[in-house]
């Protein structure tokens, strides 16, 4: 065991590099432009772009797989969950069961795909009359061999619902895993997180400058993983943290986080891996190679369900406000504060 608590630091990449029990980390930023009548950019500011492949940052946005709003038109998912951070703008989710949402402003989304699921997610520039920033994070959490063709399932997170702890210029979103004396909302039933053990825990901070956060201290097999989001640096342990890196740290330590002169934005993901055989094609994560033939075959036959929306990038209307439909046909909206 190395007596340092940081085990390594590392390069982000695209996606981010991750850790079992996670998979894959993006964050996605985009300064889109204000909307039109589609919810799209204006289609003048689309001249040149590599349409349904757009993923160079351009006057400062992507249109991803978009050709009118940007966004991921309707792709399939297996065997896996997805958590996704709505930090700034919004997401228009709708999926092969009939469900559909939109969420923002701080809401997260904890989608598990288990067994095989379509969904699109679209980011609709509602405002006509100022830019719409749009930011978020998505992460890939694993799903164990016996749960990787569960029902699938999303629940939504919102904003008004998530704890967060605020104390000497340390602000903790706790979106899994308890922290500071809070404790996260329930993921769903079939994810690792649910299960005590596994001692899943995203966590987002904003560090004021010069401010020190210390991370508490959990397992010595828990993997933890410390990102740098914004900021000139953080001093992680003995060790400086540059933008554009992340670190590897011991959870069973003390370990002071200190941002610059600028302050921090800090993402923490951590868990016991669940240490099983991995095999990944695109959107599908099984355990062995035939598992994943077999998901292909299974989407081309029976598309997990087929696709009940009248195109692959729906959209919901400019004025739904926030919302969620689930499969079973409730309604929710976010909590009135």
């Amino acid at each position: 065991m190395t007596d340092s608590p940081v085990l390594e630091v590392f390069d982000l990449g695209f996606p981010w590099r991750t850790f079992d029990p996670f998979l894959f980390c993006v964050h996605h930023l985009d300064e889109f432009p204000v909307g039109n009548e589609q919810m799209g950019p204006d289609p003048s500011l689309l001249r040149g772009r590599r349409m349904g492949m757009d993923f160079e940052i351009r006057d400062g946005w992507r249109m991803y797989h978009g050709e009118v709003v940007p966004g991921f038109p309707a792709h399939p998912h297996r065997g896996f969950e997805t958590i996704t951070v709505a930090r700034q703008g919004f997401i228009d989710h709708s999926d092969s069961l009939g469900a559909k949402a939109r969420f923002g402003r701080g809401d997260v989304q904890w989608m598990t795909a288990g067994r095989g699921v379509v969904h699109s997610e679209m980011f609709p520039l509602l405002s006509k009359d100022e830019p719409n920033t749009g930011e978020l994070f998505q992460i890939w959490l694993n799903l164990p061999k016996e749960r990787k063709m569960a029902r699938p399932h999303f629940a939504m997170f919102w904003s008004e619902d998530i704890p967060v702890v605020v104390n000497d210029g340390v602000e903790v979103t706790v979106i899994a895993g308890g922290y500071g004396g809070a404790s996260p909302l329930a993921p769903p039933p079939n994810s690792w997180a649910s299960r005590e053990h596994a001692d899943v825990a995203v966590w987002s901070a904003r560090i004021a400058p010069g401010v020190t956060w210390t991370l508490p201290t959990t397992r010595e097999t828990t993997v933890r993983a410390v990102y740098l989001v914004d900021g000139d640096g953080v001093r992680v342990g003995d060790v400086e943290v540059t933008p554009g890196r992340g670190a590897r740290v011991r959870a069973d330590v003390a370990l002071d986080v200190t941002a610059g002169p600028s302050g921090a934005d800090v993402l923490v993901l951590q868990g016991q891996p669940i240490d099983e055989p991995i095999a990944q094609h695109g959107p599908f994560v099984m355990n062995h190679p035939g598992e994943i033939r077999q998901a292909m075959i299974d989407y081309q036959q029976t598309r997990f369900g087929g696709w009940p929306w009248d195109r692959p990038d729906p959209v919901h209307p400019r004025d739904a406000g926030r919302f969620a439909v689930h499969v079973d046909g409730r309604h929710e909206t976010p909590p009135a504060k």
